[in-house]
């Protein structure tokens, strides 16, 4: 494998990395460390490091322009916020990736093509450095773009997700939980995109989010891509099973139930290269 400074294979993260690649990245590098050597398939890809998203504004000279925009404002202001989050957005996108930088990205991109064939599509993911703490949550609240294919694209979409770290919610998301905006950085997860809207997808967790019980496993699925389930906008199937039993062998689901799943989230054709969620 090539020698890169700002990239991160997933087979080279752990959950140790949160601070270089983001809450995000560090579990997928943790799932493709140690489930894929047992046969579960999680589709390879690569972080692009937080200190990426640093290098690229400290080689833009960026970092003055971004104070102007967001030191010293009100938040409630929603007008005023409105501007100063395009405002920084705009700032982060206008510095371009060093071109050592997008060098290695097309690299490493090249290495997935090499893997996955030349027509793979991508999900090009944010990965806050904040996300998932015990105290706050910043998921979901940058960019994603799905089905992204070829050098330009990449490059583009990578650029808006660096951007997207000043979207209006995350800003005001920050103030609120006293976080200093120029303390987290982003990183940016570049994998092979399941095609989920060719069957469905879901959303897996290891506990009961209402109650915190551990013992149980909590699964919810729909139809096409798992946005829907993600943002609440679906009624979706609901699976609890049960550990303890489950790990003896038996019989272990405890609840079921049938969602209505009355709507569906795919690309508009084929051959979309992108398009952006929320």
């Amino acid at each position: 494998m090539a020698s890169f400074k700002y990239i991160r294979f997933f087979k080279e993260l752990g959950i140790d990395d949160v601070p270089l690649v983001g809450g995000k990245n560090a579990s997928l590098g943790e799932m493709y460390q140690t489930l894929a050597p047992q046969g579960v398939r999680i589709p390879n890809g690569f972080a692009i490091t937080a200190e990426a998203y640093r290098y690229m504004l400290d080689s833009a000279n960026a970092w003055p322009a971004l104070h102007d925009a967001l030191d010293n404002f009100d938040a409630d202001d929603v007008a005023d916020l409105a501007r100063r989050g395009k405002r920084a957005r705009d700032i982060v996108y206008g510095a371009g990736l060093p071109v050592d930088l997008a060098a290695e990205i097309i690299a490493a991109y090249r290495l997935l093509q090499q893997e996955y064939g030349d027509e793979v599509g991508l999900a090009v993911r944010s990965s806050a450095t904040a996300e998932d703490l015990p105290t706050a949550s910043f998921a979901g609240q940058q960019d994603t773009f799905l089905n992204v294919r070829g050098d330009d694209n990449l490059l583009d979409a990578c650029r808006r997700d660096f951007a997207s770290l000043f979207t209006d919610r995350a800003i005001h998301y920050r103030l609120d939980q006293g976080f200093d905006h120029f303390k987290i950085g982003l990183s940016i997860g570049v994998m092979k995109m399941v095609r989920s809207d060719l069957s469905a997808s879901g959303v897996m967790f290891s506990l009961d989010t209402e109650s915190g019980f551990r013992d149980v496993v909590f699964i919810t699925g729909s139809y096409g891509l798992g946005e829907n389930v993600v943002q609440g906008a679906v009624d979706p199937d609901e699976f609890y099973v049960h550990k303890p039993t489950f790990s003896a062998g038996h019989r272990c689901v405890l609840r079921r139930s049938l969602g209505g799943k009355a709507i569906k989230m795919s690309p508009l054709h084929e051959n979309t290269l992108t398009f952006r969620l929320k």
